[in-house]
C-alpha cells in the first residue's frame, strides 16, 4: 500500500503534462490523454485510447495505424473506462496506469524491477514497452511488455508458450463479441504434458487439438511455414513456446483468434487495404475435438466422417445410425494378455490425445512395441519423435485421432488388437509383391483421370498408366463401398503373386494408403476378349487360327492352375472379359479375386456363398455352392463355343427354339450341323476338323454331371491332337438345358444383372 500511494503522489505532480502529438515514447512527466495516440516510429502501429462501436466504454488499445479498426491489443479489456476522460500514466518507477476522469485507478502494469529513468516506447514490432533509458541499450532487457500479455492477436516476434520457472503461461483469449474486446469464452495456447500441444478451449472444454509435438513439428496442425514466415518453436527445461518471424516486410500479418473460436493467420498487403486469409487451423468438422468419441477415427472424405478403429465397434449402434458418435468405439474382442496379442498399423493419423499415456525418449520403435506388450494395460504405441528414437505408449481410450489426406502428416499408431483380429484386418502381412507409392501411381494415372479410364466393374474402375520410367500398367482401383472387394483384394495378391505362366496376367504390385486398395498389373493394350468376340466389327480381327491359338491359350493357363503350379487353384470366374489380350491377342487369364487355393489331395469344397457370373457357372456350384476343378472345366465349356460362334450364352436368342447357347450347340451336334454355330466371320479361315473339335471339346466340358466332364489334362491333350478327337464320347445334353419362356432371356431361376468388363458379380444367396 506505501508503494501505491508513493506512485499516486507521483501522479499528482506530473498529471498537469499530456501529449496532444503523436510521438512513440512516454515518460513519467507525461500522459496519454483520450485523443491523443502514440505511435511508433516507422509509423506501422498507434496505441491509444478507444470506443467499441455503440459503446461508451473506453479501452487502451494498440491498432495498426492505416487500419485503425484492426487492434491487436487491448490493455484494460477487462476494466473498462466509463467515461471519456481516460488517459495513461507511467511512473517515475516504471509503472504503469490507466485513471478515470475521477483520478479512479483503473488498470496498471508492474514492472518487473524499478528503473532509474523509465520510459514507454511504443515498437514498430507492436510491442508497448517500459525501458530504462540509463541501460545500456545493447544489454537491455525490458522492465514490462506488452507482448508478455496478449490478448487475441499474436503478432510477428510475440511468443505464444510456457515458462517452466516462472509459471508465466503466454496464451491468446478471444473477444467476447465483435465490438466487445472484454475477454471472450475462447482460449488457445500450449500445454505441456510430457510432450507440448496446441489447445483451443471453450472455458475448461477442449474443442481443437494440434496434436503433439513430434521433432519436426505439431502432430496435427498444417505446416505453417511459406515464402512469407520462418516458424520458431522452443521447447528445453526452461521454457516452450511458438513464435514467427515475416520474412517479406512489405506484408502485414497476424494469428488470431476470434469470438467464434476460429483460428486464422491473416494477411494485408503491400497497397491494399482488405486482410487475406492465409489458413486456419480448424478446416472441416474433423478438426472439432473427439468428433467421433473414444476409440473412432474421423475420416473427412468418406460419408459419415466417422468409423471406428479395426476391431473396434460403435458403442451404441443406434446413436452411430443417427450420426451421433459421441459415445465412441469399444472393442469387438476384449483384451486378453493370456493369450496372443499384435498391433495393427493405423496410418497418416493425428496420434491421440495423451491422456493416460508414457512417454519414454531412450526407446526405438521396436523396443517400443516390445514395452506396450509387455503391459497388458498399454493399449497402443507409436513414435514420439520422427527423427530419432522415442516412444509414445496409451493406456485406456484413444481419444481425437483423425485422418490427414495430405502426404505432410506421415504419422501411424500401432493399435493393439488380439492376434485374429490383427489377422483379419491387416491389409500388408504377407504380401510377397513390391508396395507402390500412392503419389506415383496418382502421377501415372492422371490422378485417375477420366481420359485414363479402360474399364470397369463390381471390384471398381480399372485405369491405364504409365510409371516414370516408361513402363505402361493396369490400376485396379478397389471401390471404397465394396466390402467384399476388400477381401478379393487381399485373396488376389496372395494368390496371383505365387503364379508363373504365359497364359497368366502377371501383377507387378499393389498399393494400399489408408482406405486406398489398388492392385498394379501389366498393361494389356488390347484389353479384354469380349471386347472383341461379341462386337460387330472387331471380331473380324479374330481370324480362326487366332480363335484356336486363344482357346488353347486359355487351356493352357487353366491347366497350369489345376495342375502344374505349386498350388492347386480354382479360378471360380473364368469368362471372357477375364480373359485380356496382349498386343499379340495372346489370351492371359486374369481376375483372382474369387479363385480359392486348394491343399493337399482335395478336390471338392462348398460355400455359402456363391460368387461368380451367371452363365458360366456350373450347376453345382450356382445351386449347391460345390466347386472343384470341374466348375472352371465347365466355364472354359462356355468360353469355346462363345469364342467359336461369336454369341453369348447369357442372352442368347434363336428364332427356332428358347434355348441358351450351350443348348442350341447341342441341338446342332445331334443333327450333325455342328458347323452352323461357326462364327460367319471366321468361315474363310476356318480348318472345319479343328471347329468341330473345339465344339465338341465344349459341349464334353459343359455336361451337367461332374463326373462326365473331362479334366484339364484332357482338355488340352484333346485339342491339340486330332487322332484322340475321333475317339472322343458323344455328349450328353449340357447343363442347365431347359427351355426358358418366350420372355425369358436368363437361365431358369437364376436372375441377376448382366456382368460387365473387368467385373466381378456377387450373386445372392438363396434358401434352398
Amino acid at each position: 500500500m506505501k508503494i501505491l500511494a508513493l506512485i499516486f503522489f507521483q501522479y499528482c505532480l506530473f498529471s498537469g503534462s499530456y501529449y496532444a502529438s503523436a510521438a512513440d515514447t512516454l515518460a513519467p512527466a507525461q500522459s496519454l490523454r483520450n485523443g491523443s495516440t502514440l505511435v511508433s516510429p516507422g509509423q506501422i502501429f498507434e496505441l491509444g485510447f478507444f470506443s467499441p462501436v455503440n459503446s461508451n466504454k473506453y479501452y487502451l488499445g494498440i491498432w495498426y495505424k492505416r487500419l485503425p479498426d484492426t487492434v491487436v491489443w487491448v490493455g484494460n479489456r477487462e476494466n473498462p473506462v466509463i467515461d471519456s476522460h481516460a488517459f495513461l500514466n507511467i511512473s517515475s518507477t516504471g509503472y504503469l496506469f490507466i485513471f478515470d476522469g475521477q483520478n479512479t485507478m483503473i488498470w496498471s502494469a508492474n514492472s518487473s524491477r524499478s528503473a532509474n529513468n523509465p520510459v514507454a516506447q511504443l515498437l514498430d514490432s507492436g510491442n508497448l514497452v517500459v525501458k530504462d533509458e540509463d541501460t545500456d541499450e545493447e544489454t537491455e532487457s525490458y522492465l514490462w511488455e506488452s507482448f508478455d500479455f496478449p490478448t487475441d492477436t499474436q503478432l510477428p516476434g510475440m511468443k505464444i508458450g510456457r515458462n517452466f520457472k516462472t509459471g508465466v503461461n503466454l496464451y491468446l483469449r478471444a473477444r467476447k463479441g465483435v465490438n466487445d474486446p472484454s475477454p471472450g469464452d475462447f482460449t488457445y495456447g500450449i500445454e505441456h504434458n510430457g510432450l507440448p500441444q496446441f489447445f483451443l478451449r471453450a472455458g475448461m472444454k477442449k474443442r481443437f487439438r494440434g496434436g503433439p509435438w513430434n521433432g519436426i513439428r505439431f502432430g496435427g496442425l498444417p505446416p505453417q511455414e511459406g515464402p512469407l514466415t520462418v516458424c520458431v518453436f522452443v521447447f528445453n527445461t526452461e521454457e516452450v513456446y511458438r513464435s514467427y518471424e515475416v520474412v517479406d516486410k512489405s506484408v502485414i500479418m497476424r494469428f488470431t483468434v476470434n469470438e467464434s473460436g476460429l483460428l486464422e493467420r491473416r494477411v494485408l498487403y503491400e497497397n491494399t487495404s482488405e486482410w487475406t486469409t492465409m489458413f486456419t487451423l480448424q478446416n472441416d468438422k474433423c478438426d472439432d475435438y473427439a468428433q467421433c468419441g473414444p476409440n473412432g477415427v474421423c475420416k473427412i472424405k468418406q460419408r459419415p466422417i466417422c468409423e471406428c478403429l479395426e476391431g473396434f465397434i460403435p458403442r451404441s449402434e443406434r446413436e452411430w445410425r443417427e450420426l451421433n458418435w459421441t459415445g465412441g468405439c469399444v472393442r469387438s474382442t476384449p483384451l486378453d494378455c493370456r493369450k496372443r496379442e499384435g498391433f495393427l498399423q493405423v496410418e497418416n493419423v493425428k496420434l491421440p490425445d495423451l491422456l493416460d499415456f508414457k512417454l519414454d525418449n531412450r526407446l526405438n520403435l521396436e523396443d517400443c512395441r516390445a514395452e506396450c506388450l509387455k503391459n497388458c494395460s498399454c493399449t497402443a504405441y507409436a513414435r514420439s519423435n520422427y527423427n530419432g528414437s522415442g516412444c509414445l505408449m496409451w493406456f485406456g481410450e484413444l481419444t481425437d485421432i483423425r485422418e490427414f489426406i495430405v502426404e505432410q502428416f506421415d504419422q501411424n499408431i500401432y493399435v493393439r488388437l488380439p492376434a485374429s483380429e490383427v489377422e483379419l484386418h491387416s491389409n500388408k502381412e504377407d504380401l510377397e509383391l513390391p508396395l507402390f507409392d500412392f503419389v506415383t501411381i496418382a502421377s501415372a494415372t492422371n490422378n485417375f483421370s477420366d481420359s485414363n479410364k479402360i474399364g470397369t466393374g463390381g471390384f471398381g474402375l480399372v485405369y491405364k498408366g504409365e510409371l516414370f520410367e516408361g513402363q505402361e500398367i493396369a490400376v485396379k482401383r478397389l471401390s471404397s463401398n465394396s466390402r467384399q472387394g476388400v477381401e478379393h483384394f487381399k485373396n488376389e495378391v496372395a494368390m496371383i503373386s505365387k503364379l508363373q505362366h504365359r497364359n497368366l496376367v502377371r501383377l507387378l504390385g499393389y498399393c494400399i494408403k489408408r482406405d486406398e486398395r489398388m492392385l498394379i498389373y501389366e498393361f494389356m493394350p488390347n484389353r479384354s476378349l469380349n471386347y472383341f468376340i461379341f462386337d460387330e466389327t472387331r471380331r473380324n480381327v479374330l481370324t480362326w487360327p487366332k480363335r484356336f491359338e486363344i482357346i488353347m491359350g486359355i487351356s493352357r493357363g487353366l491347366l497350369y492352375l489345376h495342375q502344374d503350379s505349386r498350388l492347386r487353384i480354382i479360378h471360380r470366374d473364368l469368362k471372357t472379359s477375364n480373359v485380356l489380350l496382349d498386343n499379340e491377342l495372346n489370351p492371359k487369364i486374369s481376375d483372382f479375386g474369387i479363385a480359392k487355393m486348394f491343399g493337399g489331395d482335395q478336390v471338392e469344397a462348398k460355400t455359402k456363398r456363391v460368387f461368380g457370373t451367371y452363365g458360366y457357372m456350373s450347376p453345382e456350384y450356382a445351386i449347391d455352392g460345390k466347386f472343384s476343378v470341374k466348375s472352371d472345366v465347365f466355364s472354359l465349356g462356355v468360353l469355346l463355343l462363345e469364342i467359336v460362334s461369336g454369341k453369348r450364352n447369357r442372352g442368347f436368342n434363336h428364332p427356332d427354339h428358347y434355348h441358351n447357347l450351350l443348348g442350341h450347340a447341342w441341338l446342332l451336334w445331334n443333327d450333325e450341323k455342328a458347323m452352323e454355330l461357326m462364327d460367319r466371320c471366321s468361315e474363310d479361315s476356318c480348318v472345319e476338323e479343328q471347329v468341330v473339335r473345339c465344339i465338341l471339346v465344349g459341349l464334353l466340358c459343359v455336361q451337367k454331371h461332374v463326373e462326365d466332364r473331362p479334366t484339364m489334362s484332357c482338355v488340352v491333350r484333346m485339342l491339340d491332337n486330332e487322332e484322340i478327337a475321333t475317339s472322343l464320347p458323344r455328349p450328353k445334353e449340357p447343363g442347365f438345358y431347359v427351355e426358358r419362356s418366350s420372355g425369358d432371356t436368363n437361365a431358369v431361376g437364376l436372375h441377376t444383372q448382366p456382368s460387365t468388363e473387368n467385373a466381378l458379380t456377387l450373386t445372392q444367396e438363396e434358401g434352398r
